[in-house]
């Protein structure tokens, strides 16, 4: 498996242009963009390799470079990046760095609803080796995951030197977001446009939640625009504990068009009343 190739540029090609190449393929093979799952995985794997370049020069010259995923200056070149201090085996725990030599690791995306948060969700995904085999692993995402938790599996990773032990996979979590909910920690938030009369008067409205179930909120009379309430316990699962956070609605207001003169005169009317 070519890495260039894959890319569709040249071995002498500038950081800049693989950037530039990777863009262009990510958006080709992009699976949301009705692309290719595999294509996409190998114009990933191609890019954090290329992208590298101690991770490129062990890559274009094999036999200086060392094959357990570390520099010839024995530097681990995933120092201060997320891969740095993965989560253990199901999140929690952080991995310590390996001292017995194994190939390199692999990192794919798994991407979520943020109504997936509520119940945890498996995923059946698909990589590619160095080998240019396949792999297939289903992936459990804990309730209460965040965007960009990452799980780490060990001995799935890469298989490229038959002579040392498989790499791990780490599996990063993108939690897509919601176009109602917003997410704050373990808190739900969103805003509810009322009635400016309903604000007047008083009001109850109803909210759905994020796992669709009605809710009744009561809006006091005279509630002001910015002014949040508090649902508890109808929020996220925090991972360790379970526990539920809370929902925060936030109220904003719908001032109705009102074109009739009669009307009109009425609410001018009553506000000379009311001051």
């Amino acid at each position: 498996m070519d890495l260039y190739n894959i890319l569709g540029v040249a071995r002498n090609a500038s950081p800049q242009d693989i950037k530039k190449a990777y863009k262009k393929a990510s958006m080709i093979h992009h699976p949301d963009r009705g692309g290719n799952q595999d294509e996409f995985v190998k114009v990933q794997q191609a890019y954090e390799i290329l992208s590298n370049s101690d991770k490129r020069d062990a890559y274009d010259h094999p036999h200086q470079a060392n094959p357990f995923g570390q520099t010839r200056q024995g530097q681990n070149p995933f120092q201060g990046t997320p891969f740095e201090g993965m989560f253990g085996q199901g999140f929690g725990q952080q991995q310590q760095q390996r001292q017995t030599p194994r190939n390199r690791d692999i990192t794919v995306q798994a991407d979520i609803d943020l109504s997936d948060v509520l119940t945890g969700k498996s995923l059946i995904i698909q990589y590619m080796l160095q080998t240019s085999r396949t792999e297939t692993v289903t992936v459990d995402v804990p309730a209460g995951a965040k965007h960009s938790d990452t799980i780490q599996y060990e001995g799935l990773g890469d298989d490229g030197h038959p002579r040392y032990p498989r790499g791990n996979l780490l599996v990063r979590i993108r939690v897509k977001k919601n176009k109602h909910w917003q997410r704050d920690a373990d808190n739900l938030i969103t805003k509810r446009d009322v009635n400016v009369f309903d604000l007047l008067l008083g009001c109850v409205i109803l909210v759905t939640t994020l796992e669709n179930k009605k809710l009744e909120l009561k809006v006091p009379q005279g509630t002001t625009p910015g002014q949040t309430f508090n649902i508890p316990g109808h929020g996220l699962p925090n991972m360790q504990t379970g526990k539920r956070g809370n929902c925060y609605i936030t109220i904003g207001i719908d001032i109705p068009k009102i074109t009739d003169i009669d009307v009109l005169e009425r609410i001018q009317k009553l506000k000379n009343e009311t001051q």
